[in-house]
């Protein structure tokens, strides 16, 4: 059988021609994912998603290893110029899938893109500029003093400045950032990263080749062709992995754990995460909800653990708060809720014993047995005489209809970006700011002011022992005030055949490093 190689040229046009014998023996991972990303725009949506395809496809100035230290990728050093200055040394002769080579210039227009992108310009709102030194140094610059600029960096992956300057065949901006809508980012790429987007048809396959002129050649991985296949079915994506039919799957449903240690042609890897499922209500469209009486006894109402034991067999941690265990804003005293009594005491105190109707949004395919999940909170939401209207779609559905805030209730889980407690408060919980982008994913329209100004000022803390009090101060009122209903940490799992090491490449913050993957 002939094969035919199509190469995307500055993801325009498409050569094809007969694949080399050395190269039809190169390995392919097949990989199935319940969701395939629903842009190839590294900046148009803040979501594991997009992060995990922009490490395939684009490199960022650093990177997490696995025990959360950081590792030299665009950047090969660092170091403090002044309190509000960090100086970062670019990595020579690196190339774009254009042929174009890194500057910092490059640097430069991906960070003010950043600052232009709804979803991420919180994470640099504490910036105020970046500013080429020469063509390979590059600084990053604060407004006053900031403990995380390094974890920030880890967030900027140079985009090709020249490819995505200028406009269209239909004369828009290529540098345009639409969410949920068609642009030129959203559909081209020239980045850095080990693989190149040979073809993408949304929801149905999308497929990568090595860039041949990769920078990082000691990498070990042999990876030459990756497919990702959308399966959203968790029973289907583990029964393809057991018949041989994909190579790596994510994430494994708990019910089927079992399923695959006792098979000998795969492997299971789990680990903690650190990422809160919660859901927001929303105070703009449920008049109930701007009392906190009702708040809280939504969260009384709700039996974590029952979830946590029955739907998710015991993986994942029942949660009281929004930081997880480790993170410097976590009180172990911050238990989760649970008294059904008690919960309808508050609803009679607070005028509402025959309770309301509401609707909830939830996605099906984004978490761990999250339409179970929705299912079973509107269930015991029952119990207090809330009568939930529940629809749950396809997260490519679903993150649209979160944005317009198009239901009552509404369920979202969060990794923090900075592995910091303030990244949850400044996208969660703090006041919609447009202009920021605080409260960007705040889809509860929940606003404290006191809230507010402790997170905006943990920012500019460098003593670690006072801003984790701060920090567990902000969890307090959170909990006090029940802002939103957090459910559990979400844990983390991965599968696939034995002769694909996958281990070296998983991290807790699930961006799997496939670059570096290695296979028999």
């Amino acid at each position: 059988m002939v094969r035919l190689l199509c190469v995307f040229a500055i993801g325009l046009t498409v050569f094809c021609g007969v694949l080399p014998a050395a190269a039809a023996e190169a390995k392919t991972l097949r990989m199935a994912y319940d969701a395939d990303p629903t842009s190839l725009d590294p900046h148009e949506q803040l979501a594991s998603a997009t992060l995990q395809l922009s490490h395939l496809t684009f490199d960022p100035l650093l990177r997490f290893r696995q025990d959360l230290t950081l590792e030299p990728r665009l950047a090969t050093s660092w170091e403090k110029i002044d309190e509000r200055t960090t100086r970062f040394h670019l990595r020579e002769g690196v190339r774009f899938h254009s042929g174009r080579t890194l500057s910092a210039a490059d640097v430069v227009w991906t960070f003010n893109r950043l600052k232009q992108s709804p979803d991420f310009k919180a994470l640099y709102e504490p910036f105020s500029e970046a500013k080429a030194v020469d063509d390979l140094t590059v600084d990053l610059i604060n407004k006053g003093p900031y403990p995380l600029v390094l974890s920030l960096a880890t967030y900027i992956f140079p985009m090709d400045r020249e490819f995505y300057t200028g406009t269209d065949e239909r004369g828009r901006p290529k540098d345009d950032i639409v969410k949920q809508g068609a642009s030129f980012a959203s559909t081209h790429v020239s980045g850095t990263g080990p693989f190149v987007v040979t073809e993408r048809e949304q929801g149905v396959k999308l497929e990568f080749k090595r860039f041949a002129d990769y920078w990082d050649k000691a990498s070990p991985g042999n990876v030459d062709h990756i497919v990702f296949t959308p399966i959203k079915e968790p029973a289907t994506r583990v029964a393809a992995l057991l018949a041989g039919d994909v190579d790596f799957i994510a994430p494994v449903p708990p019910t089927d754990f079992d399923r695959i240690r006792g098979d000998p042609c795969c492997q299971l890897i789990t680990m903690l995460s650190m990422r809160i499922l919660t859901f927001e209500l929303n105070q703009a469209r449920v008049a109930a909800f701007k009392d906190p009486r009702v708040r809280l006894a939504i969260n009384y109402a709700i039996n974590r653990q029952g979830i946590v034991d029955k739907i998710m067999r015991g993986f994942g941690t029942p949660a009281g708060e929004l930081s997880p265990p480790g993170y410097a804003g976590y009180d172990p005293a911050l238990q989760p809720r649970f008294d059904l009594d008690k919960a309808k005491a508050l609803m009679a105190e607070a005028g509402y014993a025959d309770g309301f109707s509401v609707t909830m949004m939830a996605p099906n395919n984004r978490y761990i047995e999250d339409q179970r999940i929705a299912q079973a909170v509107a269930a015991m939401l029952a119990k207090i005489n809330i009568e939930v209207d529940l629809q749950t779609m396809p997260k490519a559905q679903y993150w649209q209809r979160f944005d317009e805030r198009a239901a009552d209730i509404m369920m979202i889980g969060w990794q923090s970006d900075t592995e910091d407690s303030a990244n949850f408060y400044e996208f969660l919980v703090m006041t919609p700011d447009a202009k920021t982008g605080y409260g960007q994913y705040n889809a509860g329209n929940y606003s404290n002011s006191e809230v507010d100004r402790l997170t905006l000022q943990t920012q500019s803390m460098t003593d670690p022992k006072a801003r984790a009090e701060v920090l567990r101060k902000i969890e307090r009122a959170l909990y006090d005030d029940a802002a939103l209903v957090p459910m559990h940490w979400q844990h983390l799992s991965w599968a696939a055949a034995k002769t694909v090491h996958i281990e070296p490449v998983l991290n807790v913050i699930d961006f799997p490093y496939l670059g570096d993957l290695v296979m028999e």
